[in-house]
């Protein structure tokens, strides 16, 4: 019997550290936003304390049916009050550490979800 992969997609994240997250290979050391849709681009907040409440407006724009925020080393949730444009998109949100967000999103990715990861590198 053959296996033959599904092929994702969007990118996938192929590898992460400490500061740095590789998506289909490309490592990148700063905080991105990953799409299965096929976006892979710099996300405006360096750190959770840059943080602010027009960061997940940007998320709801992308119209996911799942955020998974990767709040850097830590696990750290956003006020409620910046989840506004989310949840009356009904958008679902999802935050735990960077790199559990890594593995979450691969694995919804290739269910074929639409999922946009948001990563604090």
């Amino acid at each position: 019997m053959k296996f033959i992969p599904d092929a994702a997609q969007g990118p996938s994240i192929t590898g992460y550290g400490p500061g740095w997250v590789a998506v289909n290979g490309e490592q990148h050391h700063s905080s991105i936003l990953v799409s299965s849709q096929g976006l892979c681009r710099p996300w405006g907040a360096s750190s959770f304390a840059d943080l602010l409440g027009g960061h997940f407006d940007e998320l709801a724009a992308l119209e996911p049916e799942l955020v998974l925020f990767g709040s850097g080393p830590r696990i750290q949730f956003p006020p409620p009050q910046w989840l506004t444009a989310l949840f009356g998109r009904r958008i679902g949100v999802e935050t735990m550490d960077t790199h559990a967000a890594c593995r979450t999103y691969n694995f919804l990715a290739g269910e074929g979800r639409k999922v946009v990861a948001a990563l604090l590198v």
